[in-house]
């Protein structure tokens, strides 16, 4: 044994990076960093077995072990001119030196610090560090954390390392208690809710014979060179609300909708001088969604 008292069965004695038990996946490397640290997570970097150092997405190996011929101890780090192999766990359960003011529990997930820092391959509980398919087990001494270390399958590995698909919002549930949505995830929650809210950005003006965007609700500020046209496609939702504003005065704009826009059955909204408004909002009538007039500032309104 590679501790001062030599007895597995004396738990307050065992430091960081002993393999507890017989089971368990041990290698070995005969590429490695000089300095490697015993007790802490280390990471394959093209080919050499390193220490974490804050660089992004790195490799997880497993956990540095004692030299057990030689008197390389918790915390000590491997003299590449001295040894020619080191030896590290990749599965079983094994000591770590966990980073200080961290509070593990018992069987919560374990993850590594890699900030670039004193304590780059110590054990953490903080969610925001690198994860491991870990848990803890128990506190084997003040700082030394008993772990059970497997290695995640390759599948889940690359589903949970894809920075924007590994938890896709179309996976995700929608209980809803409060009767919100018909939805049932939370993707076509969204869906149903980003059309409704306003945004900080405006809504661009298409330009002459353009369509005016319909998918949220925003202000679409239009610009007239001459007579221009645009149109105005029906609501995708209900709860849409749109503001027209006439921004810069070159000529008339006639904004022909897909559907009535009020009782009367006016379709057609007409923009003549600057700082001529109208307010339209999408609502359902009689099973259809169409756009309502809600407030109306110099806007001409007639049917074609």
């Amino acid at each position: 044994m590679a501790f001062a008292t030599g007895q597995l069965n004396d738990p307050q004695k065992v430091g960081a990076g002993e393999r507890l038990g017989t089971g368990g996946l041990v290698l070995d490397a005969t590429v490695f960093e000089d300095g490697l640290k015993v007790g802490r997570f280390a990471k394959l970097d093209t080919g050499s077995l390193d220490n974490m150092d804050g660089s992004a997405t790195p490799t997880l190996a497993g956990v540095v072990l004692r030299n057990v011929a030689n008197a390389v101890e918790d915390g000590a780090t491997i003299d590449s001119a001295l040894y020619s192999q080191v030896v590290f766990i990749r599965e079983g359960v094994v000591t770590v030196d966990v980073k200080a003011g961290e509070t593990p529990a018992r069987f919560g997930r374990v993850y590594v610090s890699n900030a670039g820092d004193a304590s780059d391959g110590l054990a953490t509980a903080t969610n925001t560090d690198v994860a491991v398919n870990a848990e803890f087990l128990y506190e084997v001494q003040s700082g030394v954390w008993a772990i059970y270390l497997t290695p995640a399958p390759a599948d889940i590995s690359a589903h949970t390392g894809d920075a924007s698909g590994a938890h896709a919002a179309s996976a995700i549930s929608l209980l809803d208690a409060g009767g919100f949505t018909a939805s049932a995830t939370v993707e076509a929650a969204l869906a149903e809710l980003y059309p409704a809210v306003s945004r900080i950005a405006a809504i661009a003006d298409p330009g002459d014979a353009g369509a005016i965007p319909v998918l949220r609700s925003g202000n679409c500020a239009l610009t007239s060179a001459g007579s221009e046209t645009r149109t105005l496609a029906a609501a995708g939702s209900v709860g849409i609300t749109l503001d027209i504003t006439h921004d810069v005065d070159g000529g008339a704009i006639v904004i022909t909708s897909a559907t009535a826009i009020n009782q009367t059955g006016n379709n057609t909204i007409t923009l003549t001088e600057v700082a001529d408004y109208i307010r339209l909002v999408s609502a359902q009538v009689g099973g259809a969604i169409v756009w309502r007039v809600a407030a109306n500032d110099g806007a001409a309104l007639s049917t074609v």
